[in-house]
C-alpha cells in the first residue's frame, strides 16, 4: 500500500513565515547600515579629494581659493561682484576638470549687467559635478544649476566676529575686517585644529515649506530675531544659539532653496556655499532678521550649521587636508574654536 505524503499544517507554515519575517527584521538595518558606511565613506573621500585640490591651488597661488570672487568687469557692482564665481571653479583644474575650467568665461560672470536672467555661463553653470555631491543627501536639484553639498568654512559667530574662517572673501570697498583670502601664516591656530570645509543638505527646487521637525527640516532657513553682528560679546552668540535652539518642531521655514543652489556661484554673505560656526553640526539654521543683513540667505548674521544624511555628525576638512566626522555633540567652544583660523583657542584633537 503506497505511503501518503505529509505535507505542511497551517500552524508549521506560519511559523516558518513567522522566522524568515524576523530574519528580515534582523537582516534590513544591517543592509542599511552597510549601504550608509559605503555612501559616507566615498562623502569623505569626494572631501578629501577636494581638500588636495585646495592644497594643490595653496601650492600655485600662496592662498587657499576665496569663497567667491568678482567674476565681472566692475568689481564695486552689487550685481557683479556680489554674484562672483564660487570656489569650487577655482580648483576645477586641480580636480582634473580642466576642459569646464576652459569653458568658463570669466569676464562675463553669471548675469548680464542690469538684466535678470542666467543665461550666461550657461554651459558650465549648469553642469552637474558628482564630484560635489555627497551620495548620503538624495538631493533635490533646485532650479537649473548644478548644485553641491560641500561648503566652505566662514568662521565663528557673526555677533563675535565674521570672515574668521578660512576660505574667505576679499573686499573691494574696504568696509569688513578680516576679510582677504588666507595663507598658512594666516592659520595661527593650526591648520589641525581649523576647518576648511564641510557638508550640508541642499535646498529643493520651488521654495516649499517645511515643518522644523519633518525630513528635510534642516533644509530652510528660520527667521527669529537676534542681536547685531560684529559686536565681539559672545553672550550675544550664546542668546541667540538658544533661541535657535528653541525653535519649535511645528515652525515653518522661511526659505529652503537657498543652500547649494549653485555651485559656479558665491555672495560673500550668503550661505550658498558656505557655512559658519555658531550651531553646532545638524543645528537648525537660524536666519537673524533684525541684523545688519536683512536677507534671507545670510551666513553672516544667522546660524548655517553644516548639516548631513549621516547619523551622528558631519564630515569635515581641516585646513591640513585630513578629514574627521564631527558629532552632533561636539562641545559649541570646540565648534567654535574649529571655526576660527586665529582665535588662539587651545583645543585638543579628543574634543571633537
Amino acid at each position: 500500500m503506497a505511503r501518503r505524503s505529509r505535507g505542511f499544517t497551517l500552524i508549521e507554515l506560519l511559523v516558518v513565515i513567522a522566522i524568515i519575517a524576523v530574519l528580515i527584521a534582523l537582516l534590513l538595518p544591517a543592509v542599511q547600515a552597510a549601504r550608509e558606511a559605503a555612501r559616507r565613506s566615498q562623502c569623505t573621500n569626494n572631501l578629501k579629494q577636494i581638500a588636495l585640490a585646495c592644497h594643490n591651488y595653496l601650492s600655485a597661488t600662496g592662498v587657499f581659493p576665496s569663497q567667491s570672487l568678482s567674476s565681472a568687469q566692475d568689481p564695486t557692482s552689487s550685481e557683479s561682484w556680489g554674484w562672483g564665481v564660487g570656489w569650487p571653479l577655482a580648483i576645477l583644474p586641480q580636480m582634473e576638470q580642466q576642459p569646464i575650467f576652459n569653458a568658463y568665461n570669466f569676464s562675463r560672470g553669471h548675469f548680464e549687467t542690469g538684466a535678470t536672467n542666467n543665461t550666461c555661463n550657461s554651459t558650465v553653470s549648469y553642469t552637474q559635478l558628482a564630484a560635489l555631491i555627497c551620495p548620503s543627501d538624495g538631493y533635490k536639484r533646485p532650479w537649473v544649476w548644478g548644485t553641491h553639498n560641500y561648503v566652505s568654512n566662514f568662521g565663528g559667530p557673526g555677533t563675535i566676529a565674521r570672515w574668521t574662517g578660512t576660505m574667505v572673501v576679499p573686499d573691494p570697498w574696504g568696509w569688513y575686517k578680516n576679510t582677504g583670502v588666507v595663507g598658512i601664516e594666516a592659520i595661527r591656530d593650526g591648520t589641525s585644529n581649523t576647518a576648511l570645509m564641510s557638508e550640508r543638505l541642499v535646498g529643493v527646487t520651488g521654495n516649499p515649506s517645511f515643518r522644523r521637525d519633518s525630513a528635510d527640516g534642516l533644509r530652510g532657513y528660520y527667521d527669529i530675531p537676534g542681536p547685531a553682528v560684529d559686536t565681539g560679546d559672545p553672550t550675544n552668540a550664546n542668546s541667540f544659539l538658544a533661541s535657535c535652539k528653541a525653535v519649535p518642531g511645528t515652525m515653518m521655514s522661511g526659505n529652503t532653496q537657498v543652500f547649494g543652489f549653485a555651485w559656479t556661484m558665491g555672495y560673500y554673505v550668503h550661505a550658498n556655499n558656505q557655512y559658519n560656526h555658531w550651531g553646532p553640526p545638524n543645528s537648525t539654521p537660524c536666519h537673524n532678521k533684525t541684523a545688519e543683513s536683512s536677507q534671507v540667505w545670510a551666513a553672516d548674521a544667522g546660524i548655517a550649521p553644516p548639516t548631513s544624511n549621516h547619523p551622528g555628525g558631519v564630515n569635515m576638512a581641516l585646513a591640513d587636508g585630513s578629514v574627521r566626522f564631527v558629532k552632533n555633540t561636539v562641545g559649541i567652544l570646540p565648534w567654535w574654536a574649529l571655526g576660527t583660523r586665529n582665535g588662539n583657542e587651545v583645543l585638543s584633537s579628543d574634543a571633537y
